[in-house]
């Protein structure tokens, strides 16, 4: 089973950017499909985004469609979300995970310890 490392979250200014990572380690990162979720303080954790395995086919919530982007680099077992044109609501821990494509939930059911994404109006 893969392991999933977050970074590059941070507090930001409304408008701003900032692009998270998720390093894996451990499985065969390039056969999967990975995801992206969120979740704010007492609230359910919510799908993101999701990339396939050769990135050649992505898929957004309508919540971020046209501000964030995923992208992966399968020769350095890395998923990345940049994320653009920040807003409040985007304020959350974000989290990685692999996905089937269609399911988007966690299909090995645990969670690393996300990266804080802090966006102040």
């Amino acid at each position: 089973q893969v392991q999933l490392a977050e970074s590059g979250g941070g507090l930001v200014q409304a408008g701003d950017s900032l692009r998270l990572s998720c390093v894996a380690s451990g499985g065969t990162f390039s056969r999967n499909v990975m995801g992206w979720f969120r979740q704010a303080p007492g609230k359910e954790r919510e799908f993101v985004s999701a990339i396939t395995e050769s990135g050649l086919v992505k898929n957004y919530a309508d919540s971020v469609k046209g501000r964030f982007t995923i992208s992966r680099d399968n020769a350095k077992n890395t998923v990345y979300l940049q994320m653009n044109r920040l807003k409040p609501e985007d304020t959350a821990v974000y989290y990685c995970a692999v996905v089937a494509w269609g399911k988007w939930v966690n299909l090995f059911g645990s969670w690393g310890h996300g990266t804080q994404v802090t966006v102040s109006s």
